[in-house]
């Protein structure tokens, strides 16, 4: 298969392993170009580190090579939108980190635009594409629960201030729990239970302040502008019912991070923010839970692994399973639990639902 020829925009602090992986792992996919930042001088020292073929002085000169088939989005999520549409609209497939963007009516003029362009957009996480969710698939697809009529989904943690070196925009526009770790949770759950019809949901903002602990800003105030406590629950198109929190206020708990019930068992699903872990099923007849051997490959730190999939897709002319059917899904989800939670009512969602086709087990 020819290479996809990738540029990376934003060389900030999850960009290390994308760079890793991409010039490695999924070199057999993808050609890494080069990459472009904001400052200058973080995409040279990445470009020099990792041996990338071409140096780009800005974003827009990369933007404007038209050896580059996708550009990979490493921006802040208040960028996501701006760069995403200046690439589709300069011909380029786009992969973007999570969120697809901070706002609905962004998604869908980016999509409309990808449209109009001939061109893909797809997004993080690429998590459930690993050898823990993608078992978890399995097992469902098999029966080994039997049909799924239930889901939890926890994530809660007292937040970034304590080890993050630049952590205010998790609690600016675009952050908060839910945008920043909701995509791997909601992500799983649409691709392990299936797409979502409705929300509701509870929200607050328990401390107005945080004060960073972390180097280099310790000893900064923080004025938090989201939610960081959100409960939501959701009512899947095939009549299941999940319950997600996610929460920056929470010191400690003892809760699962997912577990799947249905008419014949239940599924305990690893970390959605890894690639592997322990999967874990106790059916109806058994008295003890049972490890399950993992099905899939991927289980180290993959991300990556949605762009090496997408250049299959683009170069098979198939749909890609890290789409912007399903970024755009998830983050209506997202939105929709807030915007239930402010109108004290129900939100049925609009973005049509799909549950991405499994990964083969030899991919």
């Amino acid at each position: 298969m020819e290479r996809l020829r990738v540029g990376i925009v934003g060389v900030g602090n999850i960009s290390g392993i994308y760079l890793k992986n991409l010039t490695t792992k999924f070199s057999d996919r993808v050609e890494l170009l080069g990459c472009a930042d904001a400052i200058p001088e973080r995409a040279a020292r990445a470009t020099a580190e990792h041996s990338l073929p071409r140096t780009y002085q800005s974003p827009e000169q990369l933007l404007a090579d038209p050896d580059i088939e996708l550009v990979l989005n490493l921006t802040i999520p208040l960028a996501h939108f701006d760069v995403c549409l200046a690439a589709v609209e300069a011909g380029k497939h786009t992969y973007v980190e999570k969120p697809l963007s901070v706002e609905l009516d962004q998604a869908e003029r980016l999509v409309a635009a990808a449209a109009a362009n001939n061109v893909r957009v797809g997004g993080a996480p690429d998590t459930f594409l690993g050898g823990g969710l993608q078992t978890c698939r399995k097992l469902i697809d098999d029966g080994w629960i039997g049909k799924p009529i239930a889901a939890a989904a926890f994530m809660q943690n007292h937040g970034h201030e304590s080890w993050h070196p630049d952590p205010e925009f998790y609690y600016k526009t675009g952050g908060g729990p839910m945008f920043d770790m909701g995509p791997y949770y909601v992500t799983a759950l649409v691709n392990l239970v299936g797409p979502v019809s409705r929300v509701s949901g509870s929200t607050r903002t328990t401390f107005p302040q945080r004060l960073v602990t972390s180097e280099p800003r310790k000893g900064t105030v923080i004025d938090v502008d989201v939610p960081t406590h959100i409960v939501g629950s959701l009512e899947f198109e095939n009549g299941a019912i999940g319950t997600i929190i996610t929460s920056f206020d929470v010191w400690a708990h003892h809760l699962p991070l997912i577990e799947i019930y249905g008419t014949e068992g239940s599924l305990s699903v690893p970390d959605p923010n890894g690639f592997g872990g322990d999967v874990k099923v106790k059916r109806f007849n058994h008295d003890e839970w049972h490890t399950i051997p993992l099905t899939h490959g991927h289980v180290e730190n993959s991300r990556g692994l949605g762009i090496a999939e997408a250049a299959d897709a683009i170069r098979h002319q198939r749909p890609q399973r890290a789409s912007s059917d399903l970024t755009h899904h998830v983050l209506e989800i997202m939105h929709g639990i807030h915007i239930a939670a402010e109108a004290g009512r129900r939100y049925d969602l609009k973005t049509p639902g799909v549950r991405p086709e499994p990964l083969p087990t030899d991919f």
